[in-house]
């Protein structure tokens, strides 16, 4: 962000993960998937391809990484919670217990950060929540129909239109200040986090379901926590760890919570 406005950076990553996207598709001589694949690809496209980036990204035009990561902290449950909704699950009354303690934990921290109330920053990141969980457990379900890097190329094919048109309105009205670290940056988070990253974390989800792979995050706030002061040296408060292991363990606790019951 310190070389692109939020509205651009998310543009431009979809635009360079959607061509390497493009030119793999057309390596692998993939076919167009089916008719009744397509409203699935949508969901992942406008959850994990544009909503989530530029939630987050919009989002911490006024927050720290760090701040943020404690509150992406939730990104697990709300994965796991959606897939057992999409599933038909039960979870057990201890799941729920531990599930409304981490987000008791979450409010309670975002409130005290923003002084007494919610802020708009926060109120992006809670959007963010809900659309990725929609599009990692949509997608984990086509990832046992389809192979995982199939999903993330044809949802990054899905969203070009919108990052094309999203790139031709914003790169003229946003300041562009191109350095090596904003650039290098850029390239990360459109091969790395939005191709390579997603192709790796639908086929782990194809492999041993989403709820059990939607926990392999909770390491997340902790690493994001490390690295926003290893890398762009924030510093972090003693509430946001402490906040952040809080998460971690009651998102632990549903995971030891007893089997869910199928409905039906």
């Amino acid at each position: 962000m310190e070389s692109f406005g939020p509205w651009s950076l998310v543009a431009l990553r979809t635009l360079l993960a959607a061509a390497i996207a493009g030119a793999v598709l057309m390596a692998g001589r993939v076919p167009v998937p089916d008719r009744r694949h397509r409203p699935g690809l949508l969901v992942v496209a406008a959850g994990v391809v544009v909503g989530f980036p530029l939630l987050t990204t919009l989002a911490l035009q006024t927050s720290t990484t760090s701040h943020a990561a404690v509150v992406v902290g939730l990104l697990p449950l709300t994965t796991a919670v959606f897939s057992s909704l999409r599933t038909g699950a039960r979870p057990s009354r201890a799941f729920w217990v531990a599930a409304l303690a981490g987000a008791a934990v979450v409010i309670a921290f975002t409130v005290q950060q923003s002084g007494g109330a919610l802020s708009g920053s926060d109120l992006y990141l809670f959007g963010a929540l809900l659309v990725c969980a929609a599009g990692y457990t949509e997608g984990g379900r086509l990832a046992g129909v389809m192979p995982g890097w199939q999903v993330v190329g044809w949802a990054l094919i899905v969203s070009l239109p919108l990052a094309v048109a999203g790139a031709a309105l914003a790169l003229p009205l946003e300041p562009v200040r191109p350095t090596a670290h904003g650039v290098i940056g850029l390239v990360w988070v459109a091969a790395g986090s939005t191709f390579l990253g997603l192709y790796v974390w639908y086929r782990g989800m194809a492999e041993i379901g989403v709820p059990r792979a939607s926990q392999l995050q909770l390491a997340q706030p902790m690493l994001t926590l490390v690295w926003s002061f290893l890398v762009l040296g924030e510093k972090v408060s003693a509430a946001a760890p402490v906040a952040a292991i809080a998460v971690l363990v009651c998102i632990a606790v549903t995971q030891r919570a007893g089997r869910v019951r199928r409905a039906g």
